[in-house]
């Protein structure tokens, strides 16, 4: 049985670890597609069903005032600190905008929260 250093491992010798880690985002997205095709097909079908019975009445998005609050405070509450950390570990690097975005999206949405009118 063959036993790989420190060493090997981090410079990545072991395949079998490269291959499950390049996995891991892959089925990530395929499970994450498939969740959204299935919750889709499902909103349509409730749709058709309450048009059948007469009971659809057509809205935009009936709750966007108050995701949109939600929505944005998670995103400044995960991008506030993420700005700080690469800030302090990095600088002004291109790696800086894993913070930047999710702190100008909640911003956006906080923005849209306070301007639109309901």
């Amino acid at each position: 049985m063959k036993t790989e250093t420190a060493a090997q491992l981090h410079s990545g010798g072991c395949t079998a670890a490269q291959i499950l880690v390049s996995l891991v985002p892959m089925l990530g997205v395929i499970f994450g597609s498939t969740l959204l095709f299935f919750f889709l097909l499902w909103q349509y079908r409730l749709r058709k069903e309450l048009i059948r019975t007469n009971q659809y009445v057509p809205t935009f998005f009936p709750h966007i005032r108050s995701l949109s609050l939600l929505f944005g405070s998670l995103s400044i509450a995960a991008g506030l600190p993420l700005t700080l950390l690469l800030f302090m570990i990095d600088g002004l690097t291109y790696g800086l905008l894993g913070g930047l975005i999710p702190l100008s999206v909640g911003g956006g949405l906080f923005l849209f929260y306070y301007l639109h009118r309901e």
